[in-house]
């Protein structure tokens, strides 16, 4: 596959909140440690498959979320 050229670089996804979750990951922007550290150093592509990688991670987490929390259940209004 031919690769695409890029005239702009791949901005950090870092969002100011540096924290690490109990898994390794910041909870601003869902990279790991060693992807933080490296960010200055990787290629655009590298920097593109670490955004992809983050946007798997926020989905993952979306979807830990909803089954967590109990579906409400509709209630009937009350006639009186």
């Amino acid at each position: 596959m031919a690769e695409q050229l890029e005239f702009f670089p791949v901005p950090s996804p870092c969002r100011g909140i540096c924290q690490s979750d109990e898994r390794g990951y910041c909870r601003g922007c869902l990279r790991s440690r060693d992807e933080r550290f490296n960010w200055t150093t990787y290629s655009d592509a590298r920097k593109r498959e670490v955004l992809r990688l983050c946007r798997q991670r926020y989905l993952r987490m979306l979807r830990a979320r909803q089954t967590s929390e109990p579906a409400e259940t509709p209630q009937q209004p009350s006639l009186f």
